[in-house]
């Protein structure tokens, strides 16, 4: 019982306060760890791994950090005892930060507000919050598309699949999986990271697999109970959930864009969904409405999944 408890806890904790400072956030020591093992899956200047060796180092470095992680959160909730109060207390802690309700809808309201305003500059450095992508050249109609497509593929990422782990696999599970996805967000680029970083990109293919897929189905509900057309969902997602170079990331994408109704577009990737309705920073909210809905029911399934499989 008292993983769900420490599970519900740590969702208030993030409804409440939202993300702890940098220098108490795991996820931010596991980006400095992250950042020495990406120059050492490289290779210095004068040892610079060929093609092979930054394909071994990376795999070593994927496979390494998430298991170390794991294994620190494991021995401090023994430590705690996982069955008493102390322990679900310092599980909820932990497990916090392992996801991020409150920061996306934050970062997605600041894109769309500097929307409303006119202010694209604004508009643009906030993108920066939820995705990686360039936005210089994004005006308002791309910007609010990539703002949708993140709260789409973050609510998986970053919610879905870490509530997932924690109910299969305890605090441990969703700690390995924060650190698979914190490496692929660091490495698994093309370009000089092509090589160093292709481990830890499949392993974060393989990862999200699954939570990908329910998240699709979490937001067909959540749509059904908002009002949005839950067939042109259905519809969308058959047509264009596999048009995306990740095979995890274009479901929930293109699931969003049917329920909307509009075409979310990142120029020479793909298109997803039909331009029924014009982009505008009113689809932002109504995006997150239906995105805060299905994370809640990933609260409420993990629950049940953990009380199911560890009582």
């Amino acid at each position: 019982m008292m993983a769900p408890l420490a599970l519900a806890a740590a969702y208030a904790l993030d409804s409440a306060f939202g993300e702890p400072p940098n220098r108490l956030h795991p996820v931010a020591w596991m980006g400095s760890v992250i950042t020495r093992a990406r120059r050492w899956a490289l290779g210095s200047d004068e040892t610079r791994a060929g093609r092979w060796g930054q394909l071994a180092r990376g795999a070593v470095v994927a496979l390494a950090i998430p298991a170390a992680f794991a294994v620190a959160a494991h021995v401090l909730v023994g430590a705690l005892g996982p069955s008493t109060w102390l322990g679900a207390v310092g599980t909820a802690l932990l497990l916090k930060p392992m996801f991020a309700v409150r920061a996306l809808r934050d970062a997605a309201y600041a894109v769309r507000d500097a929307l409303e305003r006119g202010d694209l500059a604004s508009a643009r450095r906030g993108l920066g919050s939820l995705c990686s992508r360039k936005a210089d050249d994004l005006e308002h109609e791309a910007l609010v598309a990539a703002t949708v497509e993140s709260i789409a593929e973050n609510i998986s990422d970053s919610v879905v699949a870490p509530l997932l782990f924690f109910a299969c696999f305890g605090l441990e599970g969703a700690v390995f999986y924060r650190a698979v996805n914190t490496l692929d967000a660091m490495m698994g680029y093309h370009g000089h990271l092509e090589y160093a970083g292709k481990a830890a990109a499949r392993l974060d293919d393989l990862a999200n697999l699954v939570p990908a897929r329910f998240t699709a189905w979490l937001l067909l509900l959540a749509g059904a109970l908002t009002g949005a057309r839950v067939g042109r969902g259905i519809a969308i997602l058959r047509r264009d959930g596999s048009r995306t170079e990740s095979p995890n990331a274009g479901w929930p994408m293109a699931t969003m864009a049917g329920l909307l109704g509009v075409r979310l577009t990142k120029a020479g990737h793909y298109a997803l969904g039909d331009a029924v309705h014009a982009l505008a920073p009113s689809h932002i909210t109504a995006a997150w409405r239906i995105a805060s809905l299905a994370a809640f029911g990933s609260l409420v399934t993990s629950a049940l999944l953990s009380r199911y499989l560890h009582g």
